[in-house]
């Protein structure tokens, strides 16, 4: 993805970097250090968008909330791009997957960047680690919580603050950072109810 210095401070929509991605894969194997190099400032907020997708389907969800959590301690440590060891980031994976995967991807984001576009101009670097520290949350609360179901809203979340900044949108940004804190608020009231209801119980034994 070669660009000059200016474009690539500039705007891109994440279905156009998909785009780019499919046009320029390998026609044979491609891998995860390959699509890190070439999303450069957008691996963050793509990876993310593509693991919150993952992590709202049922059984497969602690891996992705895993794998989510340690790419959103790494925006909270400043890191310019996620870095995986070299064992997964080398691991070839078939290129046709990556098509099929983007081919589906690309008309669903072309409508979501109708209403998801950039306004409230808000410096991605500004962001990011407020970005990973809800994240963080986020996935632990998606971890940890074993109730069926209990993994959509937090996914749902992620993957709305995740095409938030990769959009450049404050103001979706804003909104679902707020709903990520009013989500984890509730839980926090909720096991603070549990514990004293407990507490309550104990007393009469």
């Amino acid at each position: 993805m070669t660009r000059s210095r200016s474009d690539a401070r500039a705007f891109i929509p994440a279905s156009v970097i998909l785009k780019e991605l499919h046009d320029e894969a390998p026609n044979d194997h491609v891998s995860l250090g390959w699509l890190m190099g070439r999303l450069h400032r957008h691996s963050f907020g793509l990876l993310m968008l593509l693991l919150a997708v993952v992590a709202a389907a049922p059984g497969i969800c602690l891996v992705a909330g895993l794998l989510l959590m340690i790419a959103a301690f790494q925006m909270v440590a400043g890191r310019p791009a996620p870095i995986f060891p070299r064992r997964i980031a080398d691991r070839p994976l078939p290129t046709r997957h990556l098509g099929t995967v983007v081919r589906r991807a690309i008309p669903v984001l072309r409508c979501l960047e109708k209403v998801v576009h950039p306004r409230w101009p808000v410096p991605p670097e500004a962001t990011k680690r407020v970005v990973g520290i809800v994240v963080v949350m986020l996935s632990a609360r998606l971890i940890l919580t074993p109730i069926p179901l209990s993994n959509v809203v937090p996914a749902v979340l992620v993957a709305v603050i995740s095409l938030a900044y990769l959009e450049e949108d404050g103001l979706m940004l804003s909104i679902g950072l707020l709903a990520g804190f009013v989500v984890l608020a509730v839980d926090l009231a909720v096991i603070w109810e549990t514990v004293l209801g407990t507490k309550q119980i104990n007393r009469f034994w």
